[in-house]
């Protein structure tokens, strides 16, 4: 068999049965024309080598693309992809935190609670990751495949043709006032842990010794009957900071209005912990006595250091975030 009807059945193989016939006499006779009269074997190879590759000329008469995603809809799959799934994994931690704490078993050590916790957690991430990326390319796959659209241009964030108008709709976002989508994931993974402590503070703020089993809860470091009274509020500065972290995804830069919002959030969310820290009642007196003794010092004097410490700490990273985030909505 010779070099053209090896390279055409290494077309047709590629091409669907019922084309395949009429491909192979189509290609027999353009690789004839490009050939002179009496030609020899390096004419052939020569002609075949100005046809390329046998299976990039197959994609060529196929519907249907050869690649899973093209560059026509590859731009919006990632962004999509990038913006989808911080969100799906915060969610899912915090389903997963929500889900284990319900369920806590107040003799576990606590070494095995960290452990267990951070091991679910990152399992949850890779899982719903992988959902995530296996259904949206799923989606992508088919439109590839269903566009009818013949133009293989790239298409804009709107799923239309890009032209110079679209460049009216973007904003320019210096680097020091961009918001990326880790420190939102950041935000939101903060907001999570410090309400997960919150509902959950008997079984994990306080004293632990050592055992047997590794370190075991002996006292805890708060009434949690104290802590509960106040979960109407708390909840309002958990809807607020996850309000504040979706507003950050969507916008991608600070701005005067998000630096107010931030405002409104950190003074509130300060105001309401300050209140809560301020209860008399809310620290355990077991716990309280157990670590003035540990310092030498009085439960009073303890009480204060804590109660205080707390809440300079609270106010200063307040006003730390109030500052930069009107600091870079400035930013030009």
């Amino acid at each position: 068999m010779n070099l053209i009807d090896i390279y055409i059945q290494e077309v047709t193989r590629r091409l669907p049965e019922k084309n395949r016939e009429d491909i192979a006499l189509e290609l027999r006779s353009t690789i004839g024309d490009m050939l002179p009269d009496d030609y020899s074997k390096d004419d052939v190879k020569g002609v075949l080598e100005k046809l390329g590759n046998p299976a990039a000329l197959a994609s060529g008469y196929r519907d249907q693309p050869m690649h899973l995603i093209g560059p026509r809809y590859f731009d919006v799959y990632i962004s999509l992809l990038k913006m989808i799934l911080p969100i799906a994994a915060v969610i899912a931690v915090i389903s997963m935190f929500a889900e284990y704490f319900i369920g806590f078993d107040e003799g576990e050590a606590i070494i095995n609670v960290v452990l267990t916790s951070i091991g679910e957690g990152i399992w949850s991430i890779i899982e719903v990751g992988i959902h995530v990326f296996f259904w949206l390319t799923v989606v992508f796959a088919i439109i590839e495949r269903t566009d009818k659209g013949k133009d293989p241009q790239p298409l804009s964030a709107s799923l239309k043709k890009w032209t110079p108008d679209d460049l009216n709709n973007i904003t320019y976002i210096p680097k020091k006032k961009a918001i990326t989508k880790l420190e939102v994931f950041g935000y939101l993974m903060w907001t999570a842990f410090w309400a997960t402590l919150y509902f959950y503070a008997n079984h994990l703020l306080g004293v632990y010794e050592g055992g047997g089993n590794g370190l075991k809860f002996v006292i805890p470091a708060f009434n949690q009957d104290i802590l509960l009274h106040y979960w109407p509020i708390v909840i309002v500065v958990i809807a607020l900071e996850i309000g504040l972290a979706l507003y950050k995804l969507l916008k991608g830069q600070w701005t005067k209005k998000m630096a107010i919002f931030n405002t409104i959030v950190e003074l509130f969310a300060t105001v309401v912990f300050i209140v809560l820290l301020s209860n008399p009642n809310l620290m355990n007196e077991e716990f309280i006595s157990y670590m003035s003794h540990l310092f030498t010092t009085s439960t009073k004097q303890f009480e204060i250091w804590i109660v205080g410490g707390v809440i300079i700490i609270f106010v200063v990273y307040a006003a730390i975030s109030i500052f930069d985030g009107f600091r870079k909505a400035r930013i030009r």
